[in-house]
């Protein structure tokens, strides 16, 4: 099965494929009893290791001789994107369907979800689900010539050489296998450790690498669910608008109601009437502390749903951060987008400037304090660390007062890409995101509000005023036309003769404009730099 031709590490033959299952002889498809119930299993896919009994929940693997059970699983739960076991498609011309799934716990808070796709000539491939996105992913045989580095020996940001590619590492963890459903093509132990390490490169791909008892590549890309071919059928009509409902529930702190708009994948919760952070696991909230009470007026509320880019999303949280330097506090705010459909975006505020915020994959090639994606150059804008000041609502990670990352903004008016590397005991993780500069009428449009503030200074990434193409065209007409009229005096012509002065003064007053136009726009580019430290213009 070949999934691309312009990388050698997404050229994955149906073959190869076959060969890399790791899976010993090919297994007969059979059926079993439960050895924890009773109940008939069924081994559907000849190289499945493992099942979920659909009648106790418990992990049931096969042996040569036997089956064992592997202990009993949690409910998995359902996904915004409706994916299920069963559902069929096809990709790279070759048809597929899905037979199991397994959950994991991540170690920062949160969950993903690991698809298991097989394709004719039972051929595995995994789909990673994670906040909206998916990745589409083949295991790749590691040889003598090919072999992962060890697993403590990375961090993020390493390069990595793999094969002809060089990847960049973009997690590193301890995840737990919290539950699953369906077949499985690996040995599934609830509740097991799951060491993992993420990487980029170049044209989009991605790549996972996993640390067991012996360790696996898997190589791919991020996909579409329409790319795949996956035809989702909801029982509800209205479920198309909305796969996941919201979910009333009562604060356990002050008994008031609350509103969870992303049940299946908030980690945090803060109640809006006694200010107490609630942690939410699958819809269940606990008390965890109560945050220092502010007001804060919040210029579109929680539950607002808007439009940016032909895609709806609903505001779900707020939050405030601020940066230290010499001794003086920058605040900025964020509100949390989510869509069922597409995930979680944001919307960045800082000083009345606004951004409209998503996450980018891919390695980006940087020299000295410059980078570039997509034929764009970014110059380094900001380094420091950012830090929580206030939460409103819920978020998909376990956020919480004081929590701090690393952070690094390169700017290319009117695009941001930001760095932000974060670190717990048992992970590390850095998300790289574009913001794209949106002016106050696109939030007025977006969400049918009034009165979203104009900035006064010059934001970072604020669009440079343009005269356009009809000041420069007027300019030249009179210009022209002051020439025309020194020749004609000049000719002869007429009896009146030209004064070199008045037509000297003409031409000075006539390209007057345009030399304010060109001074605003370098003062206009000073004035984005100014509270830099990499402030190019620092020296002049």
């Amino acid at each position: 099965m070949e999934l691309a031709t312009d990388t050698d590490v997404l050229v994955v033959s149906e073959k190869r494929a076959c060969a890399q299952l790791d899976s010993g002889p090919e297994m007969k498809h059979r059926s079993a009893a439960c050895p924890s119930c009773g109940g008939p299993v069924e081994f559907k896919t000849g190289s499945s290791l493992v099942t979920i009994c659909d009648f106790c929940q418990t992990a049931v693997a096969r042996g040569d001789k036997k089956v064992e059970d592997f202990g009993k699983v949690a409910d998995v739960g359902e996904t915004n994107s409706g994916l299920r076991i069963g559902l069929t498609g096809r990709f790279s011309h070759k048809d597929f369907y899905i037979t199991g799934r397994v959950r994991y716990d991540h170690p920062a808070g949160g969950v993903w979800d690991e698809w298991y796709l097989v394709f004719s000539g039972e051929t595995w491939g995994w789909l990673t689900e994670a906040q909206g996105r998916f990745y589409l992913m083949f295991q790749r045989r590691l040889t003598s010539r090919i072999v992962l580095p060890e697993f403590d020996s990375l961090s993020v940001g390493t390069r990595v050489k793999f094969g002809k590619n060089e990847l960049s590492v973009r997690e590193k963890g301890i995840a737990v296998a919290a539950s699953a459903e369906g077949e499985i093509p690996w040995a599934f132990h609830p509740g097991s450790d799951h060491k993992f390490v993420d990487l980029s490169g170049e044209n989009d791909l991605f790549a996972t690498f996993e640390y067991g008892d012996q360790p696996h590549a898997y190589v791919g890309k991020e996909v579409r669910l329409a790319d795949l071919g996956i035809e989702i059928k909801r029982d509800n009509p209205e479920d198309e608008k909305l796969p996941v409902a919201a979910l009333q529930l009562n604060c356990p702190h002050c008994g008031g109601q609350l509103v969870l708009r992303a049940p299946d994948e908030s980690e945090r919760v803060t109640c809006q009437n006694c200010h107490s952070l609630l942690d939410a696991k699958q819809g269940k909230l606990s008390y965890l502390q109560t945050l220092k009470s502010k007001e804060v007026d919040l210029l579109i509320p929680l539950g607002t749903s808007g439009e940016f880019f032909g895609d709806q999303y609903t505001v779900i949280g707020f939050i405030e951060r601020f940066a230290l330097y010499e001794g003086k506090t920058f605040p900025w705010s964020e509100y949390l987008l989510h869509s069922p459909i597409i995930g979680f975006r944001w919307l960045v505020c800082n000083e009345n400037h606004w951004s409209f915020v998503e996450p980018i994959s891919g390695t980006l090639s940087s020299v000295g304090k410059s980078l570039s994606y997509n034929n764009r150059r970014f110059q380094i804008y900001d380094r420091g660390t950012a830090y929580v000041r206030y939460v409103i609502g819920e978020f998909y990670w376990k956020v919480s007062v004081g929590e701090s990352v690393t952070t690094a903004d390169y700017i290319s008016p009117p695009q941001m890409i930001s760095f932000e590397t974060s670190f717990t005991n048992r992970s590390e993780e850095v998300n790289i995101s574009l913001g794209n500069y949106l002016y106050g009428e696109d939030l007025e449009a977006a969400f049918k509000i009034r009165g979203v503030r104009r900035p006064w200074g010059v934001g970072p990434i604020q669009p440079a005023p343009k005269a356009g193409a009809g000041f420069y065209l007027t300019w030249m007409a009179f210009l022209g036309l002051i020439i025309l009229i020194q020749i004609i005096f000049s000719s002869g012509i007429t009896t009146v003769s030209s004064d070199p002065w008045l037509m000297a003064y003409a031409l000075l007053f006539v390209s007057l404009p345009p030399f304010a136009v060109l001074f605003y726009a370098h003062y206009f580019e000073r004035q984005r730099w100014i509270n830099s430290d990499y402030n190019p213009y620092a020296t002049e």
